[in-house]
């Protein structure tokens, strides 16, 4: 009879198996906060708990219905084989085109890499480009992965603090300030997640006058909520010619299209760049879903301007804002900002510091957001795990009817505070 060793020596000597065998990148990697807070809405929903979900970022419209027929065109005409790596050449020139219509920026399909979604290009870009030790800049507030992303490429996230009574914008001097011979790359994201900011031209143009003096930094520009802003126009980074050769534009589909699920991002970037995380990626994943990619050549056909889906989309939003910003100002102790894009609202709510309900003592913005899922059943997500403790954000990405009666439930909550 065959022996069947133990592992008990073993255990004794590395711990358990399991931690023994997890790599020590793997171990300190954070979960992802709002995944987290979406999980923990999933379990109390699967008890029978009514619970409101105001902390993921996901447009609750359904994906326009000419997007839908390309889709099932590309199904029909048998799209279903592996795909070139950095996407299908006609959706790579589509996005040049797009690039033209809404940016006015010239770039080559040849720059361009279409990727699983805007987190999956954002890795693309840290594994492409970061060395160990290298420095990534990050202005706080920021959006939730940014950070492990550059730690699973052995970068170093550097942070530049912004404030509150300031719109959490940061300035040239300040980006200045934190530059090191180790800096690598500088990532934000316009509009803003989680504060719903938007950067003007002539901030960013005082942004490119501090990287033109720096040759050595790239400079990553995360467009995702290009459309859904509330301010006169989107501009990029990319538009200014000094620097130009240095950005790396990161957008996709999923917020201004509602696309969440069907998983295209894409970067542009310099062609030496974009050749090597189309190597990055074809090691990794390949191209990505052919039918995604058909209808993502369709969606990004239309000029958003002219598109009727999308601008009632972003009226929707708008309102909803304003319904948001007005509710929240009349509920004490909870200061919101004014977001100018995105689908965010990051209120302060120091003043609820140190106040309880029964035995639980609100020390935090995590333990102010746990307490809220717990006695109003309204998710959130803490300020902290988008850098900035003292805040929490709310997305407004869902119907009116659930965010009036998450606000109430909110305002009901809260008077319990002592």
């Amino acid at each position: 009879m065959m022996e069947i060793k133990s592992f008990t020596n073993f255990e004794k000597k590395m711990g358990t198996t399991t931690d023994y065998f997890i790599s020590q990148r793997a171990a300190e990697l954070n979960e992802s906060a709002t995944l987290a807070m979406s999980q923990k809405t999933r379990e109390l929903k699967s008890k029978g708990i009514d619970v409101i979900n105001l902390s993921i970022g996901e447009p609750d419209f359904f994906v326009p219905n000419f997007i839908k027929e390309a889709a099932k065109q590309a199904i029909d005409d048998n799209y279903s084989f592996y795909p070139p790596v950095p996407g299908y050449p006609e959706l790579r020139q589509m996005i040049a085109l797009k690039l033209r219509r809404d940016n006015h920026l010239d770039y080559d399909p040849s720059q361009i890499v279409v990727s699983n979604g805007a987190k999956h290009v954002i890795a693309n870009i840290f594994l492409t480009i970061l060395n160990k030790g290298d420095e990534v800049l990050i202005p706080i507030p920021y959006w939730v992965s940014y950070p492990p992303l550059v730690q699973i490429a052995d970068g170093k996230p550097v942070y530049i603090k912004s404030d509150f009574n300031k719109d959490f914008k940061i300035t040239a001097e300040d980006i200045e300030r934190h530059i090191t011979p180790k800096t690598k790359a500088f990532i934000f994201s316009s509009p803003n997640n989680p504060s719903g900011k938007v950067y003007s031209y002539e901030e960013l143009k005082e942004w490119a006058s501090v990287f033109a003096k720096h040759p050595e930094i790239l400079i990553i520009s995360d467009e995702i909520y290009e459309l859904i802003n509330f301010t006169k126009e989107h501009h990029s980074i990319a538009e200014f010619e000094e620097i130009r050769d240095r950005v790396i534009i990161v957008n996709g589909l999923s917020k201004g299209f509602a696309m969440t699920g069907w998983r295209v991002g894409y970067s542009v970037s310099s062609k030496t760049i974009a050749k090597t995380i189309e190597k990055i990626q074809g090691q990794m994943t390949g191209g990505i879903n052919d039918i995604a990619q058909m209808a993502a050549l369709k969606a990004l056909s239309v000029d958003p301007e002219d598109c009727h889906e999308l601008i009632e989309m972003k009226e929707s939003f708008r309102k909803r804002r304003n319904f948001m910003l007005k509710a929240l100002s009349e509920i004490p102790g909870i200061k919101p900002n004014n977001p100018e894009g995105a689908f965010y609202i990051f209120p302060e709510i120091s003043d609820l510091i140190g106040k309880k309900f029964e035995d639980f003592v609100i020390n935090n913005d995590d333990d102010l957001c746990m307490y809220l899922l717990n006695n109003a059943n309204v998710a959130l997500t803490s300020g902290s795990s988008f850098g900035y403790p003292g805040c929490i954000r709310l997305s407004y990405a869902t119907s009116m009817l659930q965010l009036e009666k998450a606000v109430e439930r909110i305002k009901k909550a809260i008077s319990q505070l002592q």
